[in-house]
């Protein structure tokens, strides 16, 4: 098969349409998940050591942008029919507030990282990823946001030395690498890998002491939120013409995804690649509102799109049992 990267996506067949995830982490040979879920129905999870040191300046520039293994999610996907899509109406509409860090934030004058969003590494089947991911508001104050994809394979294995960067920034580290103790994802992404769920969530150990929300922040998020909102949603894009060192976003309303509609998902226009898998979605128009989604897949040659799940019932349940871990 011919895989063609545009300035919209990375992209690659699935059923009628092209389509690619911007980033993944699995391999087909890894092993299944570990099947420590906390007690929560419907949610799939594995204890983590992490490895902060492993990621030296030069490795997480060497990291390579997930889109290489969303295709071989995808080609296991396209064997089987994903089920019906999980209704709009099925729980009611919530929000967690956010918070700001309890020390002045970093800022960089040229490039503006924004502290609670950044880069995470991990490693599976032998080889180095690299997607992006979000500080969110948490009991733990502990919890990362990033796509189903780049934590698990869906359906297989966890990722290995799940690392955060905050605010990265041309190999710089500001606020340090946060290492995952435990990765969680609902069911439905890790047994079947339904594009519909593609969404993950990481918990970070303690570093110097301290928790990670009380260190850069923690977004508010919302669930079971109405359709057709506007977003601005970020990443670090690393697939050409990125390079996947700094910073950037993308915004406008979401509409729902035509190709593929099973999978209950919406697009915005962007034309970030693989390494921005991820990345968070706000609702607004900063990166101060509430999280709704994060950036999954695109479709076609010419897309200007990216879409992200729909953040209902299921996601909340994965969230809420990270959230508590």
């Amino acid at each position: 098969m011919t895989i063609t990267r545009t300035l919209a996506t990375s992209l690659m067949s699935l059923s009628t349409a092209t389509l690619f995830a911007l980033s993944s982490a699995g391999g087909a040979t890894a092993a299944p998940p570990s099947p420590d879920d906390g007690g929560a129905p419907g949610v799939s999870s594995t204890r983590t050591v992490g490895d902060a040191d492993y990621w030296t300046p030069e490795r997480m520039r060497a990291a390579t942008p997930g889109d290489v293994l969303a295709k071989k999610a995808l080609q296991r996907q396209k064997a089987n029919a994903a089920p019906a899509g999980e209704a709009v109406s099925k729980g009611a509409e919530s929000k967690v507030k956010g918070s700001d860090p309890s020390v002045q934030p970093m800022a960089n004058a040229s490039e503006n990282p924004v502290p609670h969003i950044g880069k995470v590494f991990f490693t599976l089947g032998g080889a180095d990823y690299v997607c992006s991911a979000n500080s969110v508001a948490s009991t733990n104050r502990s919890t990362v946001s990033t796509a189903g994809h780049c934590l698990n394979e869906g359906p297989g294995a966890f990722a290995t030395r799940f690392t955060f960067v905050p605010a990265y920034l041309n190999g710089a580290a500001p606020y340090g690498k946060w290492t995952a103790r435990a990765l969680y994802a609902p069911t439905q992404w890790s047994s079947s890998g339904n594009m519909q769920y593609d969404t993950g969530f990481a918990v970070m150990s303690p570093l110097n002491g301290r928790n990670l929300a009380d260190v850069v922040g923690a977004s508010g998020v919302a669930f079971n939120a109405a359709r057709g909102l506007s977003y601005k949603a970020f990443g670090y894009p690393a697939a050409p013409p990125f390079n996947g060192e700094s910073l950037k976003s993308c915004s406008g309303t979401a509409t729902n995804d035509p190709y593929n509609p099973q999978f209950n998902t919406q697009g915005i226009p962007c034309n970030m690649t693989g390494g921005s898998s991820g990345g968070p979605w706000f609702i607004g128009s900063s990166s101060g509102g509430y999280q709704n989604s994060v950036n999954s897949y695109g479709y076609g040659s010419n897309s200007t799109k990216m879409y992200g799940p729909y953040w209902g019932s299921v996601i909340q349940s994965a969230y809420n049992a990270a959230g508590a871990s």
